[in-house]
């Protein structure tokens, strides 16, 4: 069985996070493991209270998970500190890990913010450029290039410009569109291509950018092209949120384990 970490921070509430991840790999039936970053006390309302997890406590699960059971793939969530970020970069590299997507957490569903913009830069400066892929939301685009997103138009010339500066491709997803979900994915070296995705009639989405990205590191760890890993995720992504699960008194979670109903 092959295996995906996920490095991210804890959703008490069970939707998101490390919690969201490990669940999504298991519905691919790959093998969960999980670096800490930050303990959350938030649930489909919002978030009440974070507590960072100290840098050479991350740094020490990393290397526990890679001398032991080694990973096919990585996703990084929620990093919420610098030195978090430089714990988390300085792992990966020392372990030469491969297939990192990185999904620049910043806003819970809710509208809390989960990083600071040190803990930002910091991605930007240490994460990002170890990533495969580095999959932003709308709002998270907007931040890293610097420019409003209105329309498909805005949105591809971010991810162009975002793919552009980092050095690394980037999939500017499309959740927040109003009639569609299509995601847009551009390269460094200027290739730009579109995911066509239906939107699902459910306000239930505590987790969907968590989900996503984890969802690719599966693929990847499968053995597929980013295309057809982005592809797959996109499906399963549609599947957990068709489902139509309504729990919670906000934006509830998704149903991970849907195929198994």
């Amino acid at each position: 069985m092959r295996s995906v970490l996920t490095i991210a921070g804890s959703d008490s509430s069970g939707g998101a996070g490390i919690q969201a991840d490990m669940k999504t790999i298991a519905a691919h039936h790959l093998f969960a493991q999980s670096a800490i970053t930050a303990l959350t006390a938030q649930n489909t309302t919002g978030v009440m209270d974070v507590m960072d997890v100290p840098p050479e406590f991350i740094a020490a699960q990393i290397d526990a998970v890679f001398a032991d059971i080694r990973p096919d793939a990585v996703k990084v969530g929620m990093v919420s500190s610098p030195g978090a970020a430089q714990a988390i970069a300085e792992g990966l590299v020392r372990w030469e890990a491969a297939d990192i997507v990185v999904d620049p957490v910043m806003v819970a569903t809710s509208g809390s913010a989960l990083a600071g913009d040190a803990a930002v830069a910091a991605v930007r400066e240490q994460l990002i450029p170890l990533a495969i892929v580095i999959t932003p939301n709308r709002d998270e685009a907007q931040v890293l290039a610097g420019r409003p997103i209105a329309d498909a138009a805005d949105q591809e010339a971010a991810a162009a410009a975002i793919a552009r500066d980092t050095g690394t491709a980037v999939l500017v997803k499309g959740g927040h569109n109003a009639n569609d979900a299509n995601d847009v994915l551009a390269l460094p070296t200027g290739e730009v291509r579109w995911f066509e995705g239906r939107r699902i009639g459910n306000p239930n989405t505590h987790g969907t950018g968590c989900t996503l990205s984890s969802a690719i590191a599966c693929g990847l760890a499968q053995g597929q092209l980013l295309p057809e890993a982005i592809r797959s995720a996109k499906r399963y992504l549609e599947g957990a949120l068709a489902a139509q699960l309504d729990l919670g008194r906000g934006s509830g979670p998704l149903d991970h384990l849907y195929m198994l109903g």
